[in-house]
């Protein structure tokens, strides 16, 4: 008898094994990578028996679809006691339920967690690194604790050789949840076929180290043994495997196979875009005349370097590539992913965290060793609130939260940091004529406010290290300057005190106003 013969069970009889009150780490992102069948057979015991109940959840990257996939099948009462996890956006059940203090929950860094898997897989007492001084994640500024129900402090500083550290503390993983494209004869994991490789090895090693259970999600099994080299989890660590059906195991929530997001294409990158892109099939005049986005995009790319090593924000930020396609840039630079992949054009949408023909797909622990040790030559990321000490927030707007996902790794170790934002928001519009840009109706909510609601960013931190760091607007550009933030260009048909100014609540640094360039030729 093969080996993966008696690991092979039902998603039923695998969920089955988990009790109440075991930690489960699930990995995953958005939907790529993620154990569809696991979770969702989770939510059908939990629905028929009531258990298991209390379980901590412990994830890395946002894994849902904003409605019904991924750990929403999670976001039942009763179901959990603790939720760690690093972006909630995708998984708005979890997020009111935590907001409403329905279980403990925390927020801490994506590649904070993903390492920690790493960390608790050594025997480590946690992961060390100074990912997310400064911001709501401090234990001076709150411990990443999402409501009152959250007492026990999972971070503290240290001093290490005279310098300020965060610990995050290591714990048990009791059930690794985690996905592959197919399992050989021993129970060896390959993914081939899978966009990401995501952090199935440090789940699948943390749980083995802590005595757990390791649940693999599969959809085929392969006659004969894989190539050693193509091994991502070694069976030996795989307790039990679960062989999908094709709804429970697309390739991410936004297809169900696109061969481009695992094969390599031409050296020449161009741009792919989801949906609705600026260029016109011949890659020349745009579709749509220049809108906010448009002319956020396009300036922020001006900041852009050929030779770049890059990470684009989802949303906004992603027009960046598509300026840089039509400028002959895009193919000068490298645009990476912080799930793994390297090279290609990043998706968007549903398949974020997969890239179009990427060069290379690496594990997602391994790629923020690299952003954290400052592999980011420049990285473009939204700003939803900015303050005036140059704080930012995109984690949590009173009722709602989304969590920081990559975004405290990223901001806080880019070479080149350009936050995007339209000045106001909630019923803006611009037009752009005759070479000047116009107000049409104002937004009803300002963006730049005396204090944010929740610091994401450290401003201060940021200035007093030096960092180059610019605030792109569709109408202005602010850079952080160690005084404060400083106005530098205002769009040509703005003025400066009626239309910026006005619009903000805090009065930043005024001395010499440039001229805003709006285009998007080079």
């Amino acid at each position: 008898m093969r080996p993966l013969d008696g690991k092979l069970v039902s998603a039923d009889e695998a969920v089955a094994l988990i009790a109440d009150g075991m930690a489960v780490a699930c990995g995953g992102f958005v939907g790529a990578g993620h154990p569809e069948a696991l979770t969702a057979a989770i939510h059908r015991r939990f629905l028929a028996e009531r258990r298991p109940q209390g379980l901590t959840l412990v994830y890395a990257a946002g894994q849902g679809d904003g409605r019904d996939r991924g750990l929403n099948h999670l976001a039942q009462p009763g179901l959990l006691r603790r939720v760690v996890g690093g972006h909630w956006g995708l998984c708005p059940k979890l997020g009111r339920m935590a907001l409403a203090g329905e279980f403990e929950a925390y927020n801490f860094p994506q590649g904070v967690i993903c390492h920690l898997f790493r960390d608790i897989a050594a025997g480590r007492p946690g992961c060390i690194t100074r990912v997310g001084l400064g911001t709501f994640i401090d234990p001076v500024h709150g411990g990443g604790r999402l409501n009152e129900r959250t007492v026990e402090e999972l971070v503290e500083r240290v001093e290490l050789r005279g310098e300020t550290w965060l610990l995050y503390h290591a714990f048990p993983i009791h059930v690794g949840l985690i996905r592959a494209t197919a399992a050989d004869p021993w129970g060896n994991l390959v993914m081939d076929q899978e966009a990401v490789i995501g952090d199935v090895l440090p789940i699948a090693q943390a749980a083995h180290r802590s005595g757990g259970l390791v649940i693999a999600q599969v959809r085929r099994v392969l006659e004969e043994p894989a190539a050693p080299q193509s091994v991502r989890v070694p069976g030996r660590l795989v307790s039990h495997v679960v062989v999908a059906e094709e709804q429970d195991h697309w390739q991410t929530f936004g297809v169900t196979f696109d061969p481009a997001f695992c094969e390599a294409g031409p050296t020449d990158a161009v741009w792919e875009p989801d949906a609705g892109g600026l260029l016109a099939a011949d890659g020349s005049a745009p579709q749509r005349p220049l809108d906010a986005r448009t002319i956020i995009s396009a300036r922020a790319c001006d900041e852009l370097r050929r030779g770049s090593i890059v990470n684009l924000g989802i949303g906004l930020p992603e027009g960046i590539a598509e300026v840089a396609s039509r400028r002959g840039l895009l193919s000068e630079v490298t645009l990476t992913v912080e799930s793994g992949p390297i090279g290609g054009s990043p998706a968007g949408g549903l398949s974020f965290g997969a890239s179009r023909h990427p060069q290379a797909i690496i594990d997602q622990p391994a790629q923020f060793d690299f952003y954290d040790g400052g592999g980011l030559d420049f990285a473009a990321l939204g700003a939803a609130q900015v303050d005036a000490e140059g704080n930012v927030n995109v984690s949590r707007f009173g009722d709602r939260f989304a969590g920081v996902g990559g975004f405290v790794n990223i901001s806080q170790n880019a070479r080149s940091l350009v936050f995007c934002g339209t000045l106001t928001t909630d019923g803006l519009q611009v037009e752009f004529a005759d070479g000047k840009l116009r107000i049409v109706r104002e937004g009803r909510i300002r963006k730049f406010v005396p204090r944010v609601d929740q610091v994401s960013f450290s401003g201060p931190l940021a200035r007093a290290a030096g960092r180059d760091v610019l605030l792109v607007t569709e109408r202005a550009v602010f850079r952080m300057l160690p005084a404060g933030i400083a106005l530098v260009e205002v769009a040509p048909g703005i003025d400066p005190q009626r239309d910026v100014i006005d619009q903000m609540g805090f009065t930043p640094i005024v001395a010499e106003i440039t001229p805003m360039r709006i285009g998007l030729e080079k």
